[in-house]
Formats: C-alpha cells, sequence, structure tokens
C-alpha cells in the first residue's frame, strides 16, 4: 500500500531525515588511526583514543573539518564561524568511554536545503561533525564489538521535518550521496556502511498541518542502509502508527529498527531528549573560529554540482532533464563521463544516454564496443513504434485515460508503465510520457 491509501485522508505524515556519511579521511576523527577499515580484522585499527581508554586525549581531524564544510557550502548552508565540539553523554557497548564527541550548539553548518525536482526546497536545520562508534554484531545472547569503526569521522545532515511524501525523502537522499560523491569527500557506499539514514516519523490531522503544528511524538527509525528499506521502513512504521490511533491511543516516542524479513519496524530503546544527553563543552578541544578568507578559499574550491551538471547536460547535449538527472543521480561520475566522452566522439548524446540508462552490460565497454553494441542492437524503439505503443496502451486502458481526463495524475503514470512496459523500457520515459499526452489531448 501507499502512504496516501494508509493514511486514509485522516492523517498527514512529518518526515524528518538523519543522514549519515563517512568521511574518506585517511586518518580517524580525533586519533592517528587509518580510516581504511573496511574487511580488515576485527579490533585490528584501534589504539587508546578510539577505544576510549583513560588519559588518551583526541586531536581534531583537520580534513574531515574542511570537507564537512564544504558538503555545507554546496548544500546550500552558512559555515558557522565561531564552532566547537561537545560532549554527547549515553552509555551503549559500542560507546566505551560513556560519550560521544560531536556537535551540538554550535555545529559547522547552519541552515540550507536541497531544490527537489519538483521545485521543493526542502530545508537542512544544520551539518554537524562527530565520531563514529563501534560494530555491534549481535549472536543469540552474546554482543561482540570491532572497535576498526570508532573514531571514524562522520558528518550528520539534519534536515527540518519538512517531508509530507515519501518519495521526497529519497530524492533528497539521493541527492545527498551525488553531492558526496560529486565532491569527492566520501564514497557514500551504503553497502559497506558509508551512508546511513534514520527516518523521524510522527502523524498528525490536516487540521494540524494546516496550523503548522507537529505532535507530540516521534519515532526514529534507526541505521537504514538502503533507499529502497527507507521506503518499505516508513510505510511500515506509518501502518503502525496509524493503526495505534485507531484504537485511540498515542505512540509511544521511541528509536525503533525495521526488520528487512518481516517487513515490520521493531523497538529498540526509548528515545532521548537532548537535555538526558547532558551536552557540555569538549574540554579538550578548543574552540574553532574561521574567517571570511578562510570560507571564500572554501567557495572558490567547490567543483561542478550535480544540480549544476544536470542544467549542463541539457544545454550542451539536447537531453530532457529526465534524462539528464538519471545520468547524474542514478548512474554516477564514471559513466557520466563515458557518456560525455563518447559524445565528445561524436555518437548521439539521446541513444548514449539510453543505452547507458537501460542497458547494464553497456557500462564496461569501451568507444569501439559501444559503438558495434549500439549499431546492433535493435531493442530501441523508433518514433513509429513508439506511436505504436502509445495507441496500443490507451485502445486497452479506456478507464484510465477517462480518468486522467478527469484530473487523475496517478493514471497518466499507470499509462506510461505500460508504453515503458510495451517498449521493455527502451524508451526515454519523458519522451513516452509527451508521446502519451499529445495522444490523448489530440
Amino acid at each position: 500500500m501507499t502512504e496516501v491509501e494508509l493514511l486514509k485522508d485522516k492523517y498527514k505524515l512529518v518526515l524528518g531525515l538523519e543522514i549519515h556519511h563517512h568521511l574518506n579521511t585517511k586518518k580517524k576523527m580525533f586519533c592517528g588511526c587509518v580510516s581504511d577499515i573496511w574487511e580488515k580484522d576485527p579490533n585490528s585499527i584501534t589504539c587508546p583514543t578510539c577505544l576510549g581508554l583513560p588519559g588518551a586525549l583526541p586531536v581534531p581531524n583537520e580534513d574531515a573539518v574542511k570537507k564537512t564544510q564544504l558538503l555545507g557550502i554546496a548544500l546550500n548552508c552558512s559555515v558557522n564561524k565561531d564552532t566547537r565540539f561537545d560532549r554527547k553523554h549515553y552509555f551503549y557497548p559500542d560507546l566505551p568511554k560513556g560519550y560521544q564527541i560531536t556537535q551540538y550548539e554550535k555545529p559547522l553548518c547552519l541552515g540550507g536545503f536541497i531544490q527537489l525536482d519538483s521545485g521543493f526546497k526542502a530545508e537542512i536545520y544544520h551539518i554537524h561533525l562527530e565520531e563514529d562508534v563501534a560494530k555491534s554484531f549481535h549472536q543469540k545472547d552474546k554482543t561482540l564489538l570491532d572497535f576498526n569503526k570508532s573514531g571514524i569521522a562522520l558528518v550528520e545532515i539534519v534536515t527540518k521535518p519538512v517531508f509530507t511524501q515519501i518519495k521526497d525523502a529519497a530524492e533528497f537522499c539521493k541527492k545527498v550521496q551525488a553531492t558526496v560523491r560529486f565532491l569527492g569527500i566520501g564514497d557514500a557506499d551504503m553497502e559497506k556502511g558509508q551512508m546511513r539514514l534514520e527516518a523521524n516519523i510522527s502523524l498528525r490531522t490536516p487540521q494540524m498541518e494546516q496550523a503548522g503544528q507537529l505532535n507530540k511524538y516521534k519515532v526514529e527509525i534507526k541505521n537504514i542502509n538502503s533507499f529502497r528499506f527507507m521506503e518499505r521502513a516508513v510505510l511500515a512504521e506509518i501502518a503502525r502508527q496509524v493503526e495505534i490511533f485507531e484504537k485511540g491511543e498515542m505512540p509511544r516516542q521511541e528509536n525503533r529498527g525495521f526488520d528487512e524479513d518481516t517487513g515490520k519496524t521493531v523497538s529498540q530503546r526509548g528515545k532521548e531528549e537532548a537535555n538526558d544527553y547532558r551536552y557540555f563543552p569538549e574540554p579538550d578541544i578548543p574552540p574553532m573560529i574561521f574567517d571570511d578568507d578562510y570560507i571564500d578559499v572554501l567557495k572558490e574550491s567547490l567543483p561542478e554540482l550535480p544540480s549544476q551538471v544536470v542544467e549542463r547536460l541539457i544545454m550542451d547535449y539536447g537531453v530532457t532533464r529526465e534524462t539528464a538527472s538519471r545520468l547524474v543521480y542514478n548512474l554516477g561520475i564514471d559513466l557520466l563521463n563515458k557518456f560525455e566522452a563518447f559524445v565528445k566522439k561524436g555518437l548521439d548524446a539521446t541513444r548514449v544516454a539510453n543505452t547507458l540508462i537501460n542497458k547494464k552490460e553497456s557500462h564496461e565497454l569501451n568507444l569501439e564496443e559501444f559503438q558495434r553494441f549500439i549499431g546492433t542492437d535493435k531493442a530501441f524503439v523508433t518514433q513509429e513504434e513508439l506511436s505504436e505503443a502509445v495507441y496500443k496502451v490507451l485502445q486497452n486502458n479506456p478507464k484510465a485515460v477517462s480518468d486522467f481526463k478527469g484530473g487523475k495524475e496517478s493514471a497518466l503514470m499507470f499509462l506510461l508503465g505500460q508504453v515503458m512496459k510495451e517498449t521493455h523500457g527502451n524508451i526515454d520515459p519523458q519522451s513516452a510520457k509527451e508521446a502519451l499526452t499529445k495522444a490523448i489531448s489530440g
């Protein structure tokens, strides 16, 4: 079921995000241990500082600070000129010293936003820098700890509770991931745990939404490791909260996890308030003060950002916005570079883009192999074949056509899906959409 069906016109979704990224620094955040921990033996990359042993003192990683500020600038934040680290106190097995060095009152970056494809500006509250904790492995009644991850430089993007649709939250996350990669400050590989998502979810009535009121609780879904699982987790949590409200009860404020096998969220622990963490300034690290000259140098070092690349692809190569967005946000830098290299060699931009987007087997081909591939590949539809597919779909789905004419936008998406199915996905969706609307209106 979709969130619209689950909400039953009685409730409105309120969703905020916390997005964690490992930065690709050579060293950990506060010590001299290397940060390359992937597939290393458990507890083989540790020292007294990242193990939290008494007497060990933290020294901030300058590279991590700069990379966090670069990300903030790229996401339209203001760089905080007066910032510091704080201690966040809580007890958990993966945090041996009983507190985490993070930022609270004076984070590195303030405000900011990402403009979504719809034009909506998804606002950011702040971006801060902290140390990651150890990794827990649960085996029956035992918990094993690997401290290699402890102390890795971790940047956290905290949004305002501005999302009312899951698809907008997913788009935001994908654009953050692309920005991190284009800046060269991290790989954001979710399979390796380098990017993790956390969703803060609550529901409210339409009347509360109209008045700008939030409910008195929020439930945080922790450690989501894929965009698909985020969608499933939020849908599962919406269903759970609606069921609670339908009983006349109020959901409990807590942290929950998503069980991929059952498709449900499971309680982990009660969610603390800020005062429960007993924040205070980190006494072993002095405040960090930045001037305008330093910030100007950072701004000048920014590379071309994903949103800028999309506009350039449209302008320089004449591809549709949908195609440009898929090249940038779905395929990534390496395939984008391959697209531009092939087009500069004289190949048709739209044909190259559609091949890379729809044919994964083309991704590893060199120029000669790619030319042979598109020269012999008969899967792409001609304009005549597209027209025939559109005609067939419209003839077979009169109700959807009628619904769309009556103002039901989802009917067009259904028809588009049928055209993509009819053409085996070998047509640019924007072109198919334009052909559909033209045929219906004509």
